[in-house]
């Protein structure tokens, strides 16, 4: 069941990825879905909130071996929870707090779930709005899927990369260009480090030109 779900995660967040690579044309934002802003400012503030949880886990962002650096990650983790939910709830999925609550307790608790979140490039600010969209995700692909085989995975997939390409997505090229031809070979989430760090080191976004 768990690695179903990630799976289902992981396919679709792929599919947003090459769907949704542009530069954004309003003055300040790191990133806009659905003519809604991340601005610079907010993924400032979630990067540092990040690197601090990380510190007090006794955490150095290279131990986790990401691909990209800290701020491409937490910028596309945040774009990830706003354009699923925004797909999701225009198509009626909801997700109550009990459901999260059971989430959070099926990884064994708030704080595995925190340390989970970490390795997601996630702040614990926004865990729960992140699980939420991927829950909201996850209930739409099923219902498109009507059932719970490979086939009715593949299906509901297939519907909901449909609906993920009617948010639109704009990124801002101060943070690296999008990798549209992500595989084994070429993991990265962005084909080059932007200016502001590199794979696996800590690196906090600009101060806004004001995010």
């Amino acid at each position: 069941m768990k690695s179903t779900r990630v799976r289902v995660i992981l396919a679709v967040a792929a599919a947003g990825v090459a769907l949704t690579a542009c530069s954004p044309n309003q003055a300040g934002a790191a990133a806009v879905v659905g003519g809604e802003r991340i601005s610079s400012g907010e993924l400032d503030r979630n990067v540092r909130e990040y690197e601090a949880a990380l510190a007090k886990a006794g955490v150095n962002a290279s131990q986790l071996q990401f691909q990209d650096s800290v701020p491409q990650l937490v910028l596309f983790q945040l774009v990830n929870a706003r354009q699923y939910a925004k797909v999701a709830e225009s198509k009626g999925i909801t997700v109550t707090e009990g459901e999260i609550d059971q989430v959070i307790a099926s990884q064994g608790g708030p704080q595995k779930f925190e340390q989970a979140m970490l390795q997601q490039a996630v702040a614990p600010s926004k865990a729960r709005d992140f699980m939420r969209s991927q829950v909201l995700i996850n209930k739409l692909v099923a219902k498109y899927g009507g059932g719970n085989d490979e086939a009715a995975l593949q299906r509901g997939q297939a519907q909901a990369i449909k609906d993920l390409q009617t948010v639109k997505v704009e990124w801002s090229p101060r943070y690296g260009q999008i990798n549209t031809q992500r595989s084994e070979q070429q993991p990265s989430v962005f084909v080059d480090a932007g200016r502001f760090g590199t794979a696996g080191k800590s690196a906090a976004a600009p101060a806004p030109p004001q995010q």
